[in-house]
């Protein structure tokens, strides 16, 4: 019998609806206080949701709302431009989706 290997934690992302191995994937958190920022450790209290490192899906899940949707809650316009901005460091640094 084979060995099995380390179980991965799989995610979905919800720009695109792709699914990557949770580290590869940037977790937004809705905080205990109602702020949604970018969780970089992946292990803030709230409510989650995770993108790929792709400009494209950044822009899909604010322009739909989809991101607004998987956190339960209304983005402000100034919540929006703070994410944007994080997701232009993806293209300025030329990560591409995994």
């Amino acid at each position: 019998m084979a060995a099995r290997g380390r179980h991965v934690p799989v995610r979905t992302c919800v720009g695109c609806r792709g699914t990557a191995a949770k580290g590869e994937l940037v977790r937004v958190v809705r905080t205990l206080d109602g702020k949604v920022e970018v969780d970089p450790t992946g292990k803030r209290a709230g409510r989650g949701a995770y993108l790929h490192r792709d400009y494209a899906c950044w822009q899909a899940a604010l322009k739909r709302d989809r991101l607004a949707h998987a956190l339960r809650t209304t983005l402000t316009a100034q919540e929006r431009e703070s994410l944007l901005a994080h997701a232009q460091t993806f293209l300025e640094k030329g990560e591409v989706k995994t």
